[in-house]
């Protein structure tokens, strides 16, 4: 009779213990409330696009520059150029470079991608050409940037050479 007791009563107090270890449904959902509220405390990081960040300060300066009839530009970039250091020139000619090689990889692997077929030969030969015929129209328009890219360069460079910069600086 004591072990059926013993075999009785401890099962209960392990299952009591447990109850009382055990969070309320209450206690469960204020918590997750609480790490829900300290998510929404802290603002979420914002991710920068190379849209969002303008191309080069010297960019928009001299196309206002060039737009501008008394030659006088009205934004703080364009008359900020003449303060600029010989290093933030350096860098600045120098990504400018680094877009134009990018830009000129890019069109060169389009370029070597367009391949057409004679439509009656292939399968889908017709779809196939009117994709590469779309493909090779994208290169053109990449080429046209491109050449806005070199330009924007050219009146980089040149600005530099006219605050009095060495070829060291206007041409990296």
């Amino acid at each position: 009779m004591q072990k059926f007791r013993i075999a009785v009563c401890v099962p209960i107090l392990l299952f009591l213990c447990a109850i009382g270890d055990a969070q309320s449904l209450g206690d469960v959902a204020r918590q997750q409330r609480q790490k829900q509220q300290a998510k929404d405390a802290h603002p979420a990081r914002k991710v920068v696009t190379n849209e969002e960040i303008p191309e080069s300060p010297d960019a928009s300066a001299n196309s206002s520059a060039d737009s501008d009839s008394s030659g006088e530009s009205s934004t703080p970039a364009a008359s900020n150029g003449g303060n600029k250091s010989a290093e933030q020139w350096k860098s600045g000619i120098q990504a400018q470079k680094a877009r134009i090689a990018a830009l000129q990889a890019q069109v060169d692997k389009l370029n070597d991608s367009v391949h057409f077929v004679e439509a009656n030969r292939h399968y889908n030969g017709v779809r196939y050409n009117q994709y590469q015929l779309k493909k090779q129209q994208e290169a053109q328009r990449m080429k046209k940037q491109l050449d806005g890219e070199k330009k924007t360069l050219e009146h980089m460079q040149e600005s530099a050479r006219k605050a009095g910069f060495g070829s060291a600086i206007y041409d990296p």
